[in-house]
């Protein structure tokens, strides 16, 4: 029986009651309804529409109800039930009979369904964060194990300077800890109880909604009836969240799709991450890093239904809201299954530090270090961003190195070069030299993990 079928002569069109219906995807609060409804019944009490006693009889049945929901979330979606609050409302009144009437005293779908799905993004968050922490985590211990592993950085796909290994580990752990940062500081905002708002105007019974906030483990209850039920910037947030922190996932598996790849061959990945050709005997395909990189899209495409859904809709409920739950619940699962999978792919990932640090040398990234040479013989940075570009230009024509052109050949393009200049232009030298703060010097690096593992813990 539908929650509001007296004002109605015919029954429902079925396609448009499959149309309409939630059951399928809301399904998923059937655990917070449920909480939800017994504080429900706890706030009934203090505005005496039930007594103590048909609340504690409320509250066994509901808790009854939950432990079977925990055992098996599926059975809900066999009921013909319209939505997750008709299911669990329809249940209670075939365990206590008339009573169960009586729970939905004060209390709309508008205001029930926010709360629910506030608390299921309270319940997520948590998980979220570990599953980053556990990446995080891979990624300090990874750098301290490779901290001596000397590969090019890149701008523009072309290679730059020398960095580390670690260097690069950190670099991701950096952006996972701003997606930490960001996930807390949503939960501080959602962290408020639209429970008793009704249906936008607030319910007609004087109950203590702080208290009842308090009850549903909410920080305070929410201001403005109107906007409680309506507003839905909580799941902008996270979906926003998601999106973020999929775009540094699909960087990193970008990283390594380059990394593994024949002409690179700085890493190797696991065989339990990678999967062979239907065609081609010898390939090795990082596909777990690919499909990193593909749902991106998918959890962006999200964010931007959502806004798109949201950006027109007058106060207060509209039925458009119900569009919510599916973009979240798609971009979340996405999000923390992409977060575990990355996390496999660098648990068994292998070094190649040979062709690493041959790449590192090839690439003329000690230029720079030639520069700063000739910048600290007296000759201006301009002036010697010049002659450092004509030797380079040299050395590529003899297919050499910086290091490798002897001092009479240097000294063609600046009299002030000499012998001093070999210790300067090793990849070891230009490490040591980037030893302020955030570098890639060996010592900044190993301070900066230390800096990692105290954050974590």
């Amino acid at each position: 029986m539908a929650l509001w079928g007296g004002r109605f002569s015919q029954e429902a069109d079925q396609r448009f009651k499959h149309f309409n219906d939630s059951l399928r995807f809301d399904y998923r609060l059937a655990e917070q309804d449920i909480i939800g409804s017994i504080a429900w019944s706890k706030a009934l009490v203090t505005v005496n529409v039930i007594s103590y006693d048909e609340q504690k009889k409320i509250e066994k049945a509901l808790n009854e109800l939950l432990l079977l929901v925990k055992q098996d979330p599926n059975q809900i979606l066999q009921s013909d039930a319209e939505d997750i609050h008709s299911w669990v409302e329809q249940k209670l009144i075939e365990k206590i009979g008339d009573l169960g009437k009586k729970l939905h005293t004060g209390r709309s779908r508008n205001d029930q369904s926010t709360t629910d799905l506030k608390l299921w993004c309270k319940d997520q968050i948590p998980h979220l964060i570990n599953a980053i922490n556990h990446l995080r985590q891979l990624l300090i211990t990874t750098a301290e194990q490779h901290q001596k592993a000397i590969m090019p950085g890149y701008t523009h796909l072309q290679r730059a300077q020398p960095i580390t290994f670690a260097h690069w580990c950190l670099a991701y752990f950096e952006m996972l800890s701003r997606d930490v940062s960001r996930l807390e500081d949503t939960l501080q905002r959602l962290d408020v109880s639209p429970l008793g708002s009704g249906a936008l105007a607030g319910t007609a019974y004087p109950m203590d909604r702080e208290q009842l906030a308090h009850w549903l483990g909410f920080a305070q209850a929410t201001n403005n009836s109107l906007d409680s039920v309506s507003d839905r910037d909580h799941i902008l947030e996270l979906l926003n969240n998601a999106s973020i922190g999929m775009v540094h996932l699909s960087r990193f598996a970008e990283d390594l799709i380059i990394f593994n790849s024949g002409e690179a061959n700085f890493v190797e990945l696991s065989d339990r991450v990678t999967s062979g050709s239907s065609l081609m005997p010898q390939k090795k395909n990082p596909d777990a890093l690919e499909l990193i990189r593909g749902k991106v899209g998918r959890v962006a495409g999200a964010l931007t239904g959502a806004l798109m859904t949201f950006k027109g809709l007058p106060l207060a409920y509209n039925k458009d809201l119900q569009e919510d739950k599916e973009h979240l619940f798609d971009a979340l699962d996405t999000w923390q299954e992409c977060l575990d999978m990355a996390t496999l792919v660098l648990e068994d990932i292998k070094i190649n530090y040979t062709n690493c640090q041959e790449a590192a040398k090839q690439g003329y990234s000690n230029a720079t270090e030639l520069a700063d040479y000739l910048v600290a013989k007296g000759i201006p940075f301009r002036e010697a961003h010049h002659i450092v570009g004509e030797a380079v230009v040299d050395a590529i024509a003899k297919q050499k190195a910086l290091e490798e052109l002897s001092l009479e050949e240097l000294q063609k393009f600046s009299p002030v070069i000499d012998n001093d200049v070999y210790p300067i232009l090793s990849l070891e030298s230009c490490l040591a030299k980037r030893c302020a703060k955030g570098g890639v010097s060996p010592l900044q690096v190993k301070s900066a993990i230390e800096v990692a593992k105290q954050q974590l813990s």
